[in-house]
């Protein structure tokens, strides 16, 4: 059961080019998204260049190294409904990206992860503090984009970093004795991956002049296929192949970071989850002592050929369904259909 990634790009991990665009409507889309995601490219390699060196170097690193452009894709597809890819909508969308750009940098420090996108993260090559420093300069750069376009940019871009530092905070402290954990994991992705995809669909539609009453289901729509996404990430950290994910496989479980396959384990009472969990734990305990992370490779491989990892997928189906269903007040149509089918490739980036 091991998910297979094919590559870094949209078109290969989430079968855009092949899959969301082909339905008979929204084939025609495909080159009206293209030409827009040329166009974010071009805003984003002039919004992140620095007149300092270091800084230019840091902030471009991440970028050059690729990336799935997920929120920015969302964007142009909700413009849709609306007056399409305006100058306003290609800002929106460059200022969410790099929001997320600097986000990476952020969780790479504190998931002590080693690659980020098959290269190595930010940190590794710098040190935390450049790489910290690197995600606020990103996210001043965000804000200063989203400045030019007034008040109702700049709440969108507030509440959405807002959303994205408690989401990772309460990820840091981890849930109380009173919370399931399950549940608690499932508020942390979305706010911490959700809040941002909604932002992008929303987006789409404000600065399109698209009609306000379809600003709610994309907000919905992007939040459960948020969560949908990073539930397959959370399967895809265990893929037993480096060169597919960019990341060394349990990245996260290794640093101590709990991922919802892990937290489902913990949920059975079977002496063989139990075993499992406890052999995860003591690893992860041995690893925070220095010990060699290499001992948790065959834990890990347990733990993604188990049931609880086929859990996980089926929970990633089940909120790829609602998002679905969140689509029921637009008309019936290309924009609709591409949104349909995005969702359902997010959820089938395992198959």
């Amino acid at each position: 059961m091991t998910p297979t990634v094919p590559g870094s790009r949209i078109a290969g991990k989430l079968g855009l080019t092949d899959r969301v665009f082909a339905g008979a409507r929204s084939r025609g889309l495909r080159k009206t998204v293209e030409a827009g995601l040329k166009r974010v490219d071009l805003a984003l390699e002039s919004e992140l260049h620095a007149t300092d060196a270091l800084a230019d170097a840091t902030s471009r690193y991440l970028y050059d190294a690729g990336g799935k452009r997920v929120r920015p894709m969302l964007a142009l597809l909700t413009a849709q409904l609306g007056d399409g890819a305006t100058d306003e909508v290609i800002e929106a969308a460059t200022a969410l990206e790099i929001t997320h750009l600097g986000s990476l940098y952020h969780d790479d420090v504190m998931d002590a992860a080693d690659k980020r996108r098959g290269v190595p993260s930010a940190h590794a090559v710098w040190g935390n503090n450049v790489a910290i420093l690197t995600g606020d300069l990103l996210f001043s750069r965000a804000s200063q984009i989203m400045a030019r376009h007034g008040d109702r940019a700049i709440r969108l871009q507030a509440d959405t970093f807002e959303r994205l530092v408690l989401g990772q905070m309460h990820e840091t402290v981890g849930p109380s004795d009173d919370d399931d954990p399950v549940e608690f994991y499932l508020q942390v992705l979305s706010d911490k991956t959700g809040s941002l995809i909604a932002a992008a669909a929303q987006a789409g539609v404000i600065f399109s002049n698209g009609p306000e009453e379809f600003q709610q289901p994309m907000v919905v729509f992007g939040e459960k296929a948020g969560v949908a996404f990073q539930l397959l990430d959370d399967v895809i950290d265990l893929s037993a192949d480096p060169g597919e994910t960019g990341k060394v496989p349990g990245t996260d479980l290794r640093a101590g970071v709990p991922t919802m396959p892990y937290l489902v384990l913990g949920q059975r009472t079977d002496a063989d989850a139990v075993a499992l969990r406890t052999r995860i734990d003591d690893g992860v305990a041995q690893i925070a002592d220095g010990a060699d992370p290499a001992l948790l490779d065959e834990p890990l491989a347990q733990l993604r050929d188990h049931e609880a990892t086929q859990a996980t997928l089926d929970l990633a189906n089940a909120w790829s369904h609602e998002a679905i269903d969140a689509l029921a007040p637009l008309p019936d149509g290309a924009v609709r259909e591409a949104l349909t089918r995005f969702a359902q490739a997010v959820a089938d980036r395992s198959s």
